[in-house]
C-alpha cells in the first residue's frame, strides 16, 4: 500500500481578528513567529507593499517547505527562516532591523501535525509512533519521556501541563506497563491512560488521553518555558505603536500571556500607599484586549479546532 501523503494545511484561527489587530502598515516589517501552513503569513504579506517585509519563522521542516511554496508569489517581500521563535530577536537583529511593526504567534498544533500519524501528536491513531517533536532535529522524542521519566516526573508534568486530576494513577500505570516492555505507540499509551481512569470518568465527554498527550508535548518541546522567557523580548523589538498578537489554546499559555502583558503595561512594584512611583520601572505599552478575543460562532461552525482559541493583543508605546 502506498504511503499516504499529507498536505501541510492549517485553518488559520482568528484570522480576521489577527489581521485587524495588527493594524498593518503596508510599508512596515512584520514577523510571523509560528508560520505553520502560512495562512496568517499569506494574508499579512498580501497587505504589504513592495517596501514592506514579512519574516516568517517555523522550526518544522514540512512547514518551511509548505510556506516557501505558498508565499513564493510575494518574492523578496517575504523571508522564511527555519528556527524557533525564541530566537526572534537574534533573527531580526541579524537582518540589521532595529524594530518591527507587528508580531504574530499562533501557539496551536497545526492540522497537518495532528492528522499525520507519523508525527505522533495524535492519540486517535493506534499505530502512531510516540514522537511529538515540533522540530525533527531534536534527539529526544515523546517515547523517551514516556519510557525514561521517573514516576514522580511523569506525575508532575501530567498534573501541571495536562491539568489531569488522575495524574498519579496515570504515571503509576505507565511505569508498571513499561516494566514489562517498552511503550512504543500512541495506541499503547492510550490503553494505559484508559486503564488508569475510573469507569465512570471514561463515560464522560472528551477523550481521556487528550490531557496527557498535551502534557507530554508541552514538556518535550519546552513550550511554556519558551513562551515565558521570550515574550518580553518580542515586545522590546516592537516599534512605537507596533502590536503583538498571541493566540493560545489552553489556560496555561493564556495565563502566561495575560500576566506578561499586564506586567509590561504596569510594571510598577511600589507599595500601593506610595504617593509616587520610586521603583523606576517604565511601562512598555498597553494591553489592547482586556479580555481575550474569542472565535465567533461562524468560525466555530467550520473549524472545531478553534474551540479553545484565545487571542490577546499588546501595543508597544515607546
Amino acid at each position: 500500500m502506498a504511503e499516504e501523503k499529507f498536505e501541510f494545511r492549517h485553518k488559520s484561527v482568528l484570522l480576521r481578528e489577527c489581521i485587524d489587530n495588527l493594524n498593518i502598515n503596508p510599508d512596515g516589517i512584520y514577523v510571523d513567529g509560528t508560520m505553520g501552513g502560512a495562512g496568517h503569513s499569506f494574508h499579512i504579506a498580501g497587505r504589504l507593499s513592495d517596501k514592506g517585509r514579512l519574516i516568517a519563522i517555523d522550526q518544522d521542516k514540512d512547514a518551511i517547505e509548505a510556506g516557501q511554496e505558498r508565499l513564493s508569489t510575494y518574492g523578496d517581500r517575504v523571508t522564511i527562516v527555519r528556527s524557533n521563535y525564541s530566537f526572534m530577536k537574534e533573527i531580526v537583529r541579524g537582518m540589521d532591523i532595529d524594530g518591527v511593526d507587528g508580531i504574530l504567534l499562533d501557539l496551536g498544533v497545526s492540522s497537518y501535525q495532528l492528522d499525520n500519524p507519523q508525527r505522533g501528536f495524535t492519540y486517535r491513531e493506534e499505530d502512531a509512533p510516540l514522537d511529538m517533536r515540533m522540530d525533527d532535529r531534536m534527539a529526544v522524542t515523546a517515547k523517551d519521556i514516556v519510557n525514561d521519566y521517573t514516576e514522580n516526573e511523569l506525575r508532575k508534568i501530567i498534573k501541571n501541563y495536562g491539568e489531569d486530576k488522575f495524574a498519579p494513577q496515570i504515571a503509576r500505570a505507565i511505569v508498571r506497563r513499561r516494566e514489562r516492555h517498552v511503550i512504543e505507540t500512541a495506541g499503547e499509551l492510550v490503553d494505559i491512560i484508559k486503564s488508569a481512569y475510573p469507569a465512570k470518568e471514561l463515560r464522560k465527554a472528551g477523550h481521556p488521553a487528550k490531557k496527557t498527550f498535551q502534557a507530554i508535548r508541552i514538556e518535550l518541546n519546552d513550550e511554556l518555558k519558551v513562551l515565558e522567557e521570550n515574550l518580553r523580548d518580542m515586545i522590546d523589538i516592537l516599534n512605537d505603536k507596533g502590536r503583538i498578537c498571541v493566540i493560545t489554546f489552553h489556560s496555561l499559555e493564556d495565563r502566561i500571556v495575560k500576566n506578561i502583558f499586564r506586567e509590561c503595561e504596569n510594571p510598577c512594584v511600589c507599595p500601593s500607599d506610595f504617593p509616587v512611583c520610586v521603583c523606576g520601572r517604565l511601562s512598555k505599552g498597553k494591553v489592547i484586549s482586556k479580555k481575550p478575543i474569542l472565535p465567533d460562532d461562524e468560525e466555530l461552525e467550520y473549524n472545531s479546532r478553534a474551540q479553545s482559541a484565545k487571542l490577546r493583543v499588546f501595543e508597544r508605546i515607546v
